[in-house]
């Protein structure tokens, strides 16, 4: 197949932030040794997106760059030692940045072969979200069946694949949002409780239903994708020996940690950032991608595609999520 000398893309110039991301047609590059151009048919869009835009991100891309961590598509093009791959082969691909293209080109370490049952959407919706509840819970908290899972901002697209991961692990999973939809939506999911992130008292209801529902005297495992104020109320719902993965800001401030909790309650406070495994163990990324496209194959998991955009009107989708309205996961459609 001819490539063409450029592709359409979103580029963030040199102003930056979102109001800065404009359409362009940018050059092309063919694939060199070791890499593979890939023509898109879905495009995931994350809060990371958002951040990296306004310079707030641990990657800083010089600019101007375009955006975008996760896509899936066809192979159009292979580089001269990409022996394992195929024309034509469906692929999700996981770019340092870049995806919010129609075509792009990257290194063959970031592209991921799709099982025949799999669409395009729904592999561009997975890996992120779903790599990130997966290794927080597993490779971090080391969630247990029977433990209590809290997870804040249940209807967003990492909140609601933690909640269908913990109850895959086997967990009692209580689910934290904004808004009856919200709640129904995590409750459909498999949330065995759902409450309003809103109401007050969050800490102590949360105590409260641990302690009627299961015995327990707060809970196991936290994971939080909001941060600010109510990040307060779910460490202090944790019981003696739990453990709370801070994963996101959604809700703008970045929490302190009482550091004299930790140690009066045997507290663990945990990191996390899945795309760090890129370069540090991409074998166990690659493996985890495996894992996760059999799984949704499969039907054990189901990324909810909550809305979607044309490629052109990422502005308006990144506005729309930056905004919390998004229940699951938004795509773009080239």
């Amino acid at each position: 197949m001819n490539l063409p000398k450029n592709t359409f893309a979103l580029q963030c110039r040199e102003e930056g932030g979102l109001e800065d991301l404009a359409p362009v047609e940018i050059p092309l590059a063919p694939p060199g040794p070791g890499e593979v151009t890939i023509e898109n048919a879905a495009i995931g869009i994350n809060f990371a997106d958002t951040l990296m835009l306004e310079g707030r991100y641990q990657l800083r891309p010089p600019k101007p760059f375009v955006p975008g961590f996760e896509c899936a598509g066809r192979i159009v093009a292979l580089g001269s030692e990409v022996t394992d791959l195929a024309l034509g082969q469906r692929v999700a691909a996981l770019p340092a940045w870049g995806a919010y293209s129609q075509q792009l080109t990257l290194e063959r370490s970031r592209v991921y072969p799709l099982p025949d049952g799999l669409s395009e959407d729904t592999a561009a919706a997975l890996p992120i979200t779903y790599g990130t509840a997966h290794g927080a819970l597993t490779w971090r908290a080391g969630l247990a069946a029977g433990e209590i899972l809290v997870v804040t901002g249940a209807a967003g697209g990492t909140g609601l694949a933690a909640v269908q991961l913990g109850k895959a692990l086997g967990a009692q999973v209580i689910a934290l949002a904004r808004g009856l939809e919200k709640l129904k939506i995590a409750r459909a999911e498999g949330a065995d409780h759902a409450l309003d992130s809103e109401s007050p008292d969050i800490k102590g209801t949360l105590k409260a239903l641990c302690a009627e529902s299961y015995g327990a005297k707060g809970a196991d495992v936290v994971l939080d994708t909001v941060g600010g104020d109510l990040f307060k109320e779910v460490f202090g719902a944790l019981a003696w020996g739990g453990r709370i993965l801070p994963i996101g800001f959604a809700g703008g401030q970045v929490p302190q940690i009482p550091a004299n909790i930790l140690l009066v309650k045997n507290l663990a406070a945990l990191g996390f950032h899945w795309g760090s495994y890129r370069e540090h163990e991409p074998e166990r990324l690659a493996s985890q991608m495996v894992q996760l496209f059999t799984w949704a194959e499969a039907g054990r998991i189901k990324p909810h595609l909550g809305a979607s955009f044309p490629l052109s009107a990422a502005q308006e989708a990144l506005r729309f999520l930056r905004a919390r309205k998004s229940s699951g996961k938004i795509i773009l459609k080239p």
